[in-house]
């Protein structure tokens, strides 16, 4: 596969000749593809052919780089080199189809963080609550935890029953470089939470020695994308119009904890940033929304 890159790289640089820098961007970019393609994923065995690289794979691979917190831009700029490889191996015969083809690149957006607000995240929150069985607990559980511990997608599908500890009602997980943190729950995410353990996640399980927390209707892990797919349900059912993803629910726990007057040290411990400039930008959106609310309540003559 690396050398399917290599002949790429090398077709840009003396067909279409590209400049030092954009071949450089282009190779960090289908590196770090393919590490992630590399890595281990509950949608199967890491492909080994350009050909075995299915849409699925490509999607997860956007969705990663959202939750690692890259820019739209960057984000942009990453798929585009996805695309420009799949058709490149596409009219070298490589693949048969290519799996870009239909694949859109994030729009670039140069605003704040979108936050929902505090009416919207009960709504959202309450929607599973409107069904019955073992979906509606999950859905119930999943939305709650990440609601109330700011967890990026990764994390909360990474979650295995163990990290859970009802009685002292938090929850371990591990974030960038593998870094632990304990995050507290509130006593609705906890008690939400333990109807799902107790049950709702037997209805999902397969085998007694099933270790992942969330589960799909074929008892193995939930996917980063199918959680998105849940979000996505929900937020249509009760007719939120924005987009809406899991990077939304973890926005709008810091600013909402910054509004309540959390200090940004201990916003940037739960959200587990090391540095606590990446936790500052929801200060911004915190004052965004104060300057907002002022100037609907003091309207000008």
């Amino acid at each position: 596969m690396r050398q399917h890159v290599d002949d790429f790289l090398r077709y840009l640089e003396v067909e279409r000749r590209y400049s030092a820098h954009t071949l450089t961007a282009y190779r960090n970019d289908l590196t770090q593809f393919i590490a992630f393609l590399a890595e281990p994923s509950p949608l199967g065995p890491a492909p080994t052919r350009w050909a075995d690289v299915g849409r699925d794979r490509i999607v997860d691979h956007v969705l990663h780089l959202k939750e690692r917190g890259y820019s739209s831009a960057t984000v942009a700029r990453k798929v585009a080199a996805a695309k420009s490889l799949f058709r490149f191996l596409t009219a070298e015969g490589v693949v048969r189809e290519d799996p870009t083809a239909a694949l859109e690149a994030p729009t670039v957006d140069k605003r704040l963080p979108r936050t929902l607000g505090r009416a919207d995240v009960d709504r959202l929150l309450d929607a599973p609550l409107a069904g019955t069985g073992p979906k509606a607990m999950r859905d119930a559980a999943l939305l709650e935890l990440l609601y109330a511990t700011g967890m990026r997608v990764s994390e909360l599908v990474a979650l295995d029953v163990g990290d859970i500890d009802l009685a002292g009602e938090t929850v371990r997980c591990f974030g960038k470089g593998a870094k632990e943190r304990v995050v507290p729950l509130y006593h609705r995410a906890a008690a939400v939470l333990a109807d799902y353990l107790h049950h709702g996640r037997i209805a999902y399980l397969k085998r007694g020695d099933e270790k992942a927390l969330f589960l799909n209707p074929r008892g193995t892990r939930l996917t980063r994308q199918g959680l998105w797919l849940i979000i996505k349900e929900y937020v249509k059912a009760i007719g939120i119009r924005i987009d809406v993803t899991p990077h939304t629910l973890r926005h709008s726990f810091a600013t909402h904890l910054l509004d309540g007057g959390a200090n940004v040290r201990e916003v940037q411990k739960l959200l587990g940033h090391s540095n606590v400039s990446t936790t500052q930008i929801y200060t911004h959106v915190s004052n965004e929304r104060l300057r907002t609310a002022y100037d609907q309540a003091h309207p000008r003559a």
